[in-house]
């Protein structure tokens, strides 16, 4: 998590537009067979995806690429996911201000925080449920109903107002989000069991020294010598928040209140680079015992990366925060869904419209600009301010992509019913061609096709007897993570996984006497194998059940008699992670390693290795938010991303308003919020030159 340097320094990245280069079965077909079928793909053997699974050695960085636009020109299926994405035609009007693609976290935090500032905003979603990975799926056995988390599980400072963005989102919404608490994180690992204390300083000074036998007191020189280190960029996650930047001029304004932190820390513009660069530089510096690195590793690798890869930036959070008495981690009651229904009360509390099962075509683009969108049954819905695609770069992508009439969009359903006729809309089943992208703006989708990217995930989802079950050695802490190699990359699906037990503290999630347990892996699954098969194919059941065998062994370390406890599992591969939750491939996300800027990174891209894509695009009333731009992966960040995007389209004293209401908030948590009185004189100065000329809308 990142705040006031990574501030202002992405405010300045930001000002200028990017331009120029910028399923239960068992037996079948062996998975090495799979594997080598799949090899023999030209796009495997060019990009090497599957072979650098093979090796992956702790020092190796693990990233997959792929070419969207060679696919789309040969026609490669996706998988279709749940509905037929044919909703929409009963929306009431056919214009809105701000049209959002994909309800996500980061698609809710926009849609809610437009709607707050007064859009006529609409929030589009493909699937029957909204909230991206934060949602739930529901599985009835023997009269019994278990709720299963599908993705982020470890969340801190989401019980109470806090530093946490997302909570800072879901206070301003005027929400609330019910949430109990645990105190760890169990890891097991090749040495053993061992439990990371959050909380309390010297618990996890304590837990050194238990875990490093002679080397303790070196380990406790070292940790304290990083945080010496990073002290004043990690002092500055309460100078200044990330719903404080915004994409034009009008960041002076808004960020003002971080000034006097700067001025009493010059020495914060001379790490800037370090900010952005890979964090393992800065710990080869300081960090010698392999106890402390291994940890520092794991910490890291929620954004994708281990310290080799991540940004410094990334650790300030935990540096700061996770050490703080109040700290905790959080488990929202009633399941993740909790986090996408409170954003979307929000979103109708201010107005907002929600439309599910609604798949989004093409992006409309008229006279050169994002004019609104065309849905799968033809509808053309207008935006009047901006269209904001919550959706991966890669599928961002594909919806700029020009296509013949009457051609059929590349994901969409064969035996979908022929559509309606719009409300207030003229229907066609061969609509127009769409119109004719700039080349800077075919460039820069045909560029993201190809961006780097992490690879999938596995899923195991348990529901156990309890019956006799005596979990005290578990503490009450619901996340626990599993190490199988510490020689082996952490990217590696098969070496590192976590598991999550919410019904330890949230029993409302599945019956009395049983508990409901989700198991995945890391983002390094590969697709390669997994796209020569078909989900109706016994050789699916057969690879679905070997590549999730190291998933079963994880719980085991804790569990030891789980597969003999099960009630019943259901395993999701990479095919239902593309398909249930929309993205190219079942990704993780992009996977642009810290040290050298990203394409499109804005600015001063060749100054600051700058990891991220611009939020903004070449296409005039196009932005993105979600866990692909800044400030990258992870539910906090991607909420952060919707913020931003969302106060990017007002002007700027829509944004101070905001921030300042916001800082009066009963808790005396966000009173940093607040752009005191230079950020008032900075307002008049910036306010016309917001919103940026290419978001002012027609």
């Amino acid at each position: 998590m990142v705040r006031t340097a990574v501030a202002l320094t992405y405010a300045l990245l930001a000002i200028a537009r990017p331009v120029g280069a910028y399923r239960g079965a068992r037996g079948g077909q062996p998975a090495a067979r799979v594997v080598a079928r799949a090899r023999a793909a030209p796009a495997a053997i060019a990009n090497k995806n599957v072979e650098q699974t093979v090796d992956t050695s702790r020092e190796r960085i693990m990233t997959f690429a792929y070419d969207d636009e060679a696919d789309a020109r040969a026609g490669v299926r996706r998988r279709k996911g749940t509905g037929k994405g044919m909703g929409g035609l009963e929306l009431e009007s056919d214009e809105y201000d701000t049209i959002v693609i994909g309800s996500g976290v980061g698609g809710l935090a926009c849609g809610a925080l437009s709607a707050k500032y007064g859009d006529r905003t609409l929030v589009l979603e493909a699937h029957v449920k909204p909230g991206g990975s934060a949602h739930t799926f529901t599985r009835v056995h023997e009269g019994g109903e278990y709720s299963f988390e599908v993705g982020p599980s470890i969340f801190e400072g989401l019980h109470a107002p806090s530093i946490n963005p997302l909570r800072m989102i879901i206070d301003i919404l005027g929400e609330d989000l019910p949430a109990k608490t645990y105190s760890g994180i169990g890891y097991w690992t090749p040495d053993g069991f061992w439990r990371f204390p959050i909380g309390s300083r010297e618990a996890f000074e304590a837990t050194l020294l238990e875990q490093c036998g002679a080397d303790g007191p070196l380990a406790i020189s070292q940790w304290n010598a990083l945080r010496a280190r990073l002290k004043t960029l990690s002092g500055s996650t309460q100078a200044v928040s990330l719903l404080n930047l915004r994409q034009d001029a009008g960041f002076l304004a808004t960020t003002a209140g971080s000034l006097p932190y700067v001025a009493a820390h010059p020495d914060i513009f001379g790490d800037l680079g370090m900010l952005f660069d890979s964090l393992h530089k800065v710990v080869d510096e300081h960090v010698t015992v392999p106890f402390l690195r291994n940890f520092i590793d794991t910490m890291c690798i929620f954004c994708g990366f281990p310290a080799k890869g991540a940004m410094t930036a990334h650790m300030l959070y935990i540096l700061e925060r996770f050490f703080e008495p109040e700290a905790a981690f959080s488990v929202p009651l009633g399941g993740t869904c909790q986090i996408a229904d409170a954003l979307v009360r929000g979103l109708r509390r201010h107005g907002g419209t929600l439309q599910l099962n609604a798949h989004v075509e093409r992006v409309l683009v008229e006279g050169g600009r994002a004019a609104g969108v065309v849905l799968r049954n033809g509808r053309t819905l207008r935006a009047r301010k901006a269209v904001v695609s919550n959706l991966t770069p890669f599928d961002t992508a594909k919806l700029l992509r020009a296509r013949a009439a009457g051609a059929p969009p590349a994901d969409a359903d064969a035996d979908a019913p022929p559509a309606a006729p719009a409300v207030g809309a003229p229907f066609s089943p061969e609509p127009a061609p769409a119109e004719a992208l700039p080349d800077a703006v075919r460039e820069w989708a045909s560029q993201l096709g190809k961006l780097p990217r992490h690879g999938a995930i596995m899923h195991l989802f348990v529901a156990i007897d309890a019956s006799g079950l005596d979990l005290s050695h578990l503490r009450g802490d619901c996340a626990h993570l599993v190490v199988q190699d510490w020689a082996r990359s952490l990217q590696d699906s098969q070496n590192l996984c976590s598991f999550f037990i919410p019904s330890l503290i949230d029993p409302s999630v599945c019956p009395a006497g049983t508990h409901v347990i989700h198991v995945y892996s890391s983002g390094g699954e590969p697709y390669e194998p997994w796209e020569a098969l078909d989900s109706d194919d016994e050789r699916y059941e057969a690879y679905k059940r070997e590549r999730a065998e190291v998933l079963w062994r994880a719980v085991e370390r804790a569990i030891p008699d789980v597969r003999q406890r099960a009630l019943f599992d259901v395993i999701g591969s990479p095919l239902a992670h593309e398909a249930f939750l929309r993205r190219d491939r079942g990704t993780y996300g992009m996977a642009w390693a810290a040290g050298s800027a990203a394409p499109y990174a804005g600015m001063l891209r060749h100054v600051l290795p700058f990891p991220f894509p611009d939020m903004k695009t070449p296409l005039d009333g196009l932005v993105r938010c979600g866990d692909s731009c800044f400030p990258g992966i992870g539910t906090p960040s991607a909420a952060a991303s919707g913020a931003i995007a969302a106060s990017s389209l007002q002007p700027v004293g829509k944004h101070m308003a905001m921030l300042r209401e916001a800082a009066a908030h009963r808790s005396g948590v966000y009173k940093f919020l607040d752009p005191g009185p230079l950020g008032s004189a900075y307002e008049l100065l910036t306010a016309p030159l917001t919103p940026s000329a290419e978001l002012r809308g027609h």
